[in-house]
């Protein structure tokens, strides 16, 4: 399902327009990525938690001439699925 799916459904769920659902969804979207970017977590309750994650620096090689090179230490973003999401995805 791609964004444009997902605002449909949504719309026809809620009875709204697809436009203000495309603003909402819009909205939510950027206020995780803020949020994220800045370090902070969020949790939706029953859905699941967005959080920065940080990676240690590690050994690494470079596939083309198989060089040990040092993969540098970074923050990424996460999610983990709430544990009823989970079982709502084992269930199928």
């Amino acid at each position: 399902m791609n964004k444009e799916q997902l605002v449909k459904a949504i719309a026809a769920e809620t009875g709204q327009p697809q436009s203000v659902v495309t603003k909402i969804l819009n909205a939510t979207t950027e206020t995780i990525v803020e949020t994220v970017a800045n370090g902070d977590k969020i949790t939706l309750v029953g859905f699941g938690t967005f959080e920065p994650r940080d990676r240690k620096e590690r050994q690494g090689k470079n596939p083309q001439t198989g060089e040990p090179l040092t993969i540098p230490a970074t923050t990424i973003p996460a999610f983990s699925a709430s544990k009823a999401f989970k079982e709502k995805v084992k269930s199928l």
